[in-house]
């Protein structure tokens, strides 16, 4: 299917410029690879590249339609975007200040910023002299990860899938730079949680004090005084279940001394053996 019926369909077909645009798109996609080999159909390709074009040329572009247009899910679409972008090399250029008006904090706006410092310099120290130069941080994936980390320092509700689609990468690459990130630069961005001890839970420690055998001493050992005397009562109580039910058992056999000393006889069955039989039907 061509761009300009695809635009059509998405009530764009009255830009031009969008569809020269995205058919030039189209036209580096097709010399750089094959995208069936990533699974991406014709249709599907003329789209993404009609919201790449879009993108670039800062329009409107409504992807719910051109995702049911695609005929894929959201996931799958969203895959497919990120690697045909990342392909034919096309950046997206990702602004904090832009970005934090998009999902509304704009109040972490400076603590982004100096995460992003930070964590440069940090990560440019871990890595020996000769591997400074290619380090590359200009990719919209660090600061999606530093925004996003921010946000869940300062308790802010971040839609991380959404926030993804924006900086144009992958699940699995946010992941990775956003644990790099956690572990450089912990004293900005984490989150330390503590852990709360059994003792201190009230429903823990009622757990523990309903059974005798099993409760534990404040330092959390064992006494074997304590232990050896819990033994001691379960046992003394045990013992006076059985008497009370023995005193019954007698008194009711004492009250009814026919019951309790009455035997069921079974009756015997008396058959005819074989010769018995045989001299019957003789005689009859």
């Amino acid at each position: 299917m061509d761009v300009s019926d695809i635009a059509r369909k998405l009530s764009l077909d009255n830009n031009k410029l969008l569809i020269r645009k995205a058919a030039e798109v189209r036209r580096l996609c097709d010399a750089q690879f094959d995208s069936s080999i990533i699974g991406v159909g014709e249709i599907c390709k003329a789209v993404i590249c009609l919201e790449i074009a879009a993108s670039r040329l800062q329009i409107i572009f409504d992807r719910q339609a051109a995702i049911k247009l695609s005929g894929m899910s959201e996931k799958a679409y969203s895959r497919s975007f990120n690697s045909l972008q990342n392909v034919i090399g096309i950046k997206i250029k990702l602004n904090v200040r832009e970005l934090a008006v998009q999902f509304g904090c704009v109040r972490i706006i400076k603590s982004v910023q100096n995460v992003l410092s930070s964590y440069k310099e940090r990560f440019l120290a871990s890595l020996p002299a000769s591997r400074r130069a290619n380090a590359d941080f200009t990719r919209p994936v660090f600061t999606a990860a530093a925004f996003y980390l921010c946000a869940k320092k300062q308790k802010l509700k971040v839609d991380k899938l959404r926030l993804i689609e924006v900086c144009g990468t992958s699940e699995s690459e946010f992941s990775c730079v956003s644990t790099s990130m956690t572990d450089l630069c912990f004293d900005c961005v984490g989150i330390s949680k503590e852990k709360k001890d059994a003792k201190d839970v009230k429903g823990n420690r009622d757990l523990l004090d309903v059974l005798p055998g099993k409760r534990r001493l404040e330092d959390g050992g064992y006494s074997s005084d304590e232990e050896s005397s819990c033994y001691k009562r379960h046992k003394k109580m045990e013992e006076a279940k059985y008497e009370d039910w023995k005193s019954t058992v007698v008194n009711s056999i004492k009250q009814n001394p026919e019951k309790g000393t009455k035997r069921v006889i079974q009756a015997s069955l008396n058959f005819p053996k074989k010769s018995e039989t045989k001299e019957l039907q003789v005689d009859s």
